[in-house]
């Protein structure tokens, strides 16, 4: 029992220490959000785990990977960005892992994973619309994050349409990036997930 507690921690350690790697590597979806939006695909290493081991280890990744990434990296947004990261990041990985626990076929990979992409993008445009942008605009005035984002796109014009057609679209193509790429390597790397 003592073994299999010592490997269920290092392993949640391995896996948050990696996917602080792979958030090290950001990139903007220009096309869709503003360039201060970026995108980082840890939350496919944090999926895996999840399969893995199931949805409270995912939690707990979500957080150590935040926690290590303000110790190595700080933080620029006040704690603001690292919240935002941890809260979409369950939202994401914490259904498809619960879901994946009950039901591990590649039907309940699937439908995990849709329902955390859908979870993310309404609960990351809720967090967005009501505690994001407002804390957010301590840093930036809320007039220039729209001005930001209605140069991506003319439909926005106000904090709602900000979110709807930037937050929102953004969330979701993480949320379908970070999906596949846990799909395509899940199986891949499943025993070594396991030992």
């Amino acid at each position: 029992m003592k073994n299999l507690r010592v490997k269920y921690i290092v392993k949640i350690g391995l896996l948050s220490a990696l996917s602080v790697i792979v958030m090290l590597f950001e990139f903007p979806l220009v096309f869709i959000a503003p360039s201060f939006y970026e995108l980082d695909l840890s939350e496919a290493v944090i999926m895996m785990g999840g399969f893995a081991m199931g949805p409270l280890a995912a939690a707990l990744m979500e957080l150590i990977k935040n926690v290590l990434n303000i110790l190595i990296n700080g933080t620029t947004t006040g704690f603001v960005g690292e919240f935002a990261n941890f809260i979409t990041g369950c939202c994401l990985t914490v259904p498809a892992a619960l879901v994946y626990k009950y039901r591990k076929s590649l039907k309940g990979a699937l439908v995990g994973m849709a329902i955390g992409i859908v979870s993310l993008a309404v609960v990351g445009g809720l967090i967005n619309y009501y505690v994001m942008l407002p804390m957010y605009s301590a840093f930036m005035p809320l007039d220039a994050i729209i001005d930001a984002g209605a140069k991506v796109t003319g439909f926005i014009h106000d904090k709602f349409t900000f979110v709807l057609f930037a937050v929102v679209p953004f969330n979701i193509v993480k949320g379908i990036l970070c999906s596949v790429i846990a799909l395509l390597l899940y199986k891949r790397l499943s025993k070594i997930l396991h030992i």
